[in-house]
């Protein structure tokens, strides 16, 4: 600390002091400057190994490299800051990689690549890594959700549409339509790892450097390459062609913004004056003591409110020009770091979300009374038509409508004292819990999805 107690400066890595929503997370160290470091070497290896299984460079060779790629002899900081000279991290790791290597191998390192070769294809693997707990907890999120929905299969609550009690509904079929995102979400993600790819074109992306060392089939490399990697072997090199990145994008920001909506409805129901859900361990305050906020769904929706904008500047840069773009690509790579770490940290929390929320049935209840039996006001609509005739049945319900929410009475109540309807089953026609549709087969339907 320095005089008047504030912080000396600091020299270490981002700590996430500001980012709660994915600091711990699995996502956080799979993409964390080390962990980058770690796909550029890997990356650099492979490319030798891939190299020596075709001939083009000396098994000796692939081994060394492999071996000075996976020492901790790289400086971090060192490399951010010689990145500046040339624009990218990898020109001062390939200098650094090939000392390390020493003089008989190291015209091995990077031999036909160029930097965005390496780069892409370390994101890649960042992204593949990423992308396997995220997995992982979209899986733990709609076990849970599935549960909820086949023990709530019948638990009828309001349902809520512009804000306002629309119609009846279950919270097992809002359960099952959460899931039915997060099952969404889980498959294009699935989807979208096994198709990433890995980069290799060269300077301009016709791999001729790779003839001029010597390669009979130049062709041949990326698919080895790849297999190296366990990424999918590129159909053409796509240093213009950004197809994985936008498909990555688009994938990460809607699986946020999937659990945004689960957040969305978690905040909405677990409002004092609603209270229909509760977090399983909600957060406290600084101010009051009697708090537990919904923490959980605070972050899932912070999340997601910033992921579409992060996937818009992604998707800008499928505009890039020429063979190698200057200013498109370099956009990338902050803003897909961050999408990752967000839906890293919004799949973290929604599965611990999904796994703790408890439900309250008698406050759903208490709220389907709320409108004193309004809420069924469209099923005695048609079922009153029949017998009054449409004009008089809206004439009538109209009219008590209006007396139930003046004089705060029962709209059940208010029926039953009219001696046209003295033979109808008003105790059925008003129960809310008795008008829920067909809610109770939508949710099996939906479980049967897996």
């Amino acid at each position: 600390m320095t005089r008047g107690g504030r912080a000396a400066p600091q020299a270490d890595g981002d700590a996430g002091l500001l980012a709660p929503g994915w600091t711990g997370s699995p996502a956080a160290n799979a993409t964390s400057d080390t962990a980058y470091l770690r796909a550029l070497l890997d990356a650099e290896a492979a490319l030798t190994r891939a190299q020596a299984a075709l001939g083009l460079a000396p098994a000796e060779a692939a081994r060394a490299v492999t071996e000075a790629a996976g020492t901790a002899r790289f400086d971090l900081r060192s490399l951010a800051d010689r990145a500046r000279a040339g624009g990218n991290p990898v020109l001062p790791l390939v200098a650094d990689l090939t000392a390390a290597v020493g003089a008989e191998y190291g015209p091995y390192v990077h031999r036909g690549a160029t930097s965005q070769d390496i780069l892409d294809t370390a994101t890649m693997l960042v992204a593949v890594r990423t992308l396997a707990p995220v997995l992982a907890d979209l899986t733990r999120t709609e076990r849970a959700l599935a549960r909820l929905a086949a023990e709530h299969r019948d638990t009828p609550m309001p349902g809520r549409t512009l804000t306002q009690h629309a119609v009846p509904t279950t919270f097992g079929l809002k359960a099952a339509g959460w899931r039915s995102l997060v099952l969404d979400a889980r498959d294009r993600g699935t989807l979208v790892r096994a198709a990433l790819p890995a980069q290799l074109g060269g300077a301009a992306g016709t791999l001729a450097a790779l003839g001029a060392f010597g390669a009979p089939d130049a062709l041949a490399l990326p698919a080895a390459y790849a297999q190296e990697l366990g990424l999918a072997a590129p159909l053409l090199p796509w240093h213009t062609l950004r197809t994985p990145i936008a498909d990555l994008a688009g994938c990460l920001a809607f699986t946020t913004c999937a659990l945004g909506k689960i957040a969305a409805d978690v905040l909405t129901l677990s409002r004092t004056e609603i209270g229909e859900v509760t977090e399983g361990s909600g957060g406290g305050s600084s101010a009051m003591p009697h708090k537990a906020n919904p923490v959980r769904s605070t972050l899932i929706a912070a999340a997601a409110r910033r992921a579409p904008q992060l996937a818009a500047t992604l998707h800008g840069s499928l505009v890039a020009d020429d063979e190698r773009p200057a200013g498109a690509w370099h956009a990338e790579w902050e803003p897909l770091r961050d999408l990752l770490r967000l839906t890293g940290g919004a799949a973290r929390d929604a599965a611990e979300l999904a796994e703790g929320l408890r439900v309250h049935p008698d406050a759903m209840r208490r709220n389907l009374d709320l409108t004193h039996g309004l809420i069924v006001s469209e099923r005695l609509s048609a079922e009153l038509t029949p017998v009054l005739g449409r004009a008089r049945a809206k004439e009538l319900l109209t009219g008590l409508a209006h007396r139930a929410r003046t004089e705060g009475r029962a709209l059940g109540a208010l029926l039953a004292a009219e001696p046209e309807l003295t033979d109808v089953d008003l105790d059925d026609l008003t129960d809310p819990a008795r008008y829920t549709g067909s809610a109770g087969a939508l949710t099996d339907r939906a479980l049967e999805r897996h």
